[in-house]
Parts: C-alpha cells; structure tokens; sequence
C-alpha cells in the first residue's frame, strides 16, 4: 500500500516533467511579483528574475533525468 501511495510522487514522463515545470514556473512569477512588492527598484528586479532562473535551471535538470531513466 505503501509503495502503492509513493508512486504517485514519481515522475515517470516528460509530460509529467512538463507539468511540474508549468507549476514551478507560475509559483515562482509569483513570488517575483510579491518581490516586485516589497522591494521596488533594482533590488526587486533581480529578486524577481533571480526565482525563474532557479526553475529554468531545475526544470532542466528534471528534463534530463526522466530522458536517463528512460534510456538505462
């Protein structure tokens, strides 16, 4: 049952993969937008660029290891 429930955590496609990019990229334009808030001028521009960076930099690496596990 277990196992069962931890399956559901796993991406197992690049579809999936997609997906969870999709939703990485729109929680992090998000907290950009609240940096935008807190912190106007420069300082919120590189906060807010700073947090789709990390999903670009994330998402290829979520990229690469379904394609990996898929192969070997």
């Amino acid at each position: 049952m277990w196992t069962r429930f931890t399956r559901l955590f796993v991406i197992k496609t690049k579809f999936e993969a997609f997906l969870v990019i999709y939703g990485l990229g729109l929680g992090a334009v998000e907290r950009g937008m609240h940096y935008l808030q807190q912190y106007p001028g420069y300082g919120g521009w590189l906060l807010f660029a700073a947090c789709p960076i990390a999903v670009f930099m994330a998402g290829g690496r979520i990229i690469d290891s379904v394609s990996h596990a898929r192969d070997g």
